[in-house]
């Protein structure tokens, strides 16, 4: 039986216990406290005081950078603008000016996706709405999301002046950047130019980086052979300088091939042909480390067709059959050619007898790109696609043609290919698509093309990359026809002046 009979007085220590005494609740119930926390600093200004208060006093200046305006704030925008809100507020406790000014970066593929987006819930074509129409339905959506985040930015406790942000779409703002441009065209220090942009033919509008999602798809490889026209090495003339691509809508805008300076190269000859002996002292430039896997491919891609006599009259033999090669003797010995003895080296392109553009010499230029990983030593240069291609095309004289334009079509007037199809068609780069095809009855073509994984932008691909959506044409801000284009006029003459 147990005692229950108390044996000592039983005290309550909470007398004993020495707290402060608040007026603040137990709980803190944030959801209904905040909003009243909010409207206080709203009603009493808070931010015109401090501004006032550390007026005259040195500055802090935080540049921020300015979420888009087409949806809600989501963790990655708190995060960004809380960090920044206790930096302008640990500045401004040190007696700074530091002042906020919220902005809205209201331009762009990410606001123009969206509105298509109900366009296309209305089966509605974008291309068929007028510019002004859909710039002012982009508008309109542009500030119903920059008057829903401002509100939910201030629900995040961020200060800042509310009443007056920084909205890219500003008419002030838009006539600041006139202005400061013009600022320019008086010192003649404007010019027109191009430059290399990732480009979406299916939005015709230009990317950032970061939009920008890579995938491994199925690409058309093929070797093509550049006969070469005129050398400071008398054994070049004649030969073939040999190319290897899997981006075949870029051959119709070469312009040039590039060779790496301190990579060795050699002549290789045909010595036998089993179905064409006429092919027989046929001669390619090929880097030397590479001509094996050259030869490789090329092999391996003999075993997989048929005979040479079951082909058919369309499909002809041209270089690179059933052979046998040897490097071909140069000043008595093996012809070990650095990059750089390259240097004054001209070939033509495999369709120079449609005349115009393609009969044009095609110089070789020495890329520090260039390298022996893959390939055949040598790459062909089109500065309408790549961005290595256009800078070293550029620096040699050597500007963009504008072939194709931004919807990925080659021009109507075109000399090959014009009007035919679009560069993000994969049939018109398979093997037996038109580019492949004119270049096997050319027959300038070393006869090889097969399938090969390679990763490549989804919207974006550059020499050695692949033939999904891609930037088919450097983009000039005017869109004015290439007749037209000329590189480093003077401002005033660019404006019509």
């Amino acid at each position: 039986m147990i005692d229950s009979t108390p044996t000592a007085e039983q005290r309550d220590y909470r007398d004993t216990v020495f707290l402060p005494r608040t007026d603040f609740p137990m709980k803190a119930g944030l959801p209904q406290k905040e909003p009243l926390i909010l409207a206080k600093w709203l009603e009493g200004d808070l931010e015109g005081q401090i501004r006032a208060a550390r007026a005259g006093r040195d500055q802090f200046i935080l540049h921020d950078g300015p979420p888009y305006a087409n949806g809600d704030m989501h963790i990655g925008h708190a995060l960004n603008h809380i960090l920044k809100d206790m930096v302008v507020r640990t500045q401004t406790l040190k007696g700074r000016d530091a002042p906020y000014v919220p902005g809205w970066d209201c331009h762009g593929l990410p606001i123009e996706w969206k509105v298509e987006e109900q366009y296309r819930k209305k089966k509605l074509n974008k291309d068929e709405v007028p510019v002004e129409e859909f710039r002012a339905e982009c508008r309109a959506y542009a500030q119903h999301w920059v008057d829903t985040q401002r509100e939910q930015l201030k629900r995040l406790g961020i200060g800042g002046d509310w009443d007056h942000p920084y909205l890219t779409m500003d008419y002030e703002a838009e006539a600041t950047i006139v202005r400061e441009l013009l600022k320019f065209a008086a010192n003649d220090m404007l010019y027109r130019g191009a430059k290399p942009v990732m480009w979406s033919p299916v939005e015709k509008t230009a990317l950032a980086e970061a939009e920008i999602e890579y995938e491994d798809i199925v690409s058309t490889q093929v070797d093509v052979a550049f006969e070469i026209t005129e050398s400071p090495i008398a054994e070049l003339v004649g030969a073939y300088a040999v190319i290897w691509t899997t981006t075949p809508w870029t051959i119709p805008v070469n312009q040039a091939l590039a060779y790496g300076p301190e990579v060795k190269y050699c002549l290789y000859e045909i010595t036998a042909h089993v179905d064409a002996p006429h092919l027989s002292g046929k001669r390619v430039l090929i880097a030397k480390d590479l001509f094996p896997t050259f030869r490789e491919r090329v092999e391996r891609h003999v075993r997989e067709l048929p005979s040479a006599n079951d082909w058919p009259s369309s499909h002809p033999i041209v270089e690179f059959d059933d052979f046998l090669f040897e490097k071909t003797v140069l000043d008595g010995g093996y012809c070990n050619v650095r990059g750089s003895d390259l240097a004054g080296t001209i070939a033509r392109h495999p369709m120079h007898a449609l005349g115009g553009f393609f009969a044009r010499p095609r110089p070789f230029l020495a890329g520090d790109f260039v390298t022996t990983d893959s390939g055949t030593g040598l790459v062909h240069m089109a500065p309408d696609h790549g961005e290595d291609d256009f800078d070293l095309c550029k620096a040699n004289g050597i500007d963009p043609v504008f072939a194709v334009e931004g919807d990925g079509k080659y021009r109507d007037d075109w000399g090959w290919l014009g009007g035919q199809g679009s560069v993000i068609n994969p049939k018109f780069n398979a093997p037996d698509g038109p580019i492949c095809t004119d270049l096997r009855d050319s027959r300038r073509a070393a006869r090889r093309q097969r399938r090969l994984p390679a990763q490549l932008s989804a919207q974006l691909a550059l020499e050695g990359q692949g033939h999904l959506p891609l930037h088919p044409a450097m983009v000039r801000a005017d869109g004015q026809g290439d007749d037209a284009y000329r590189a480093q006029d003077p401002a005033r003459k660019a404006l019509g002046e």
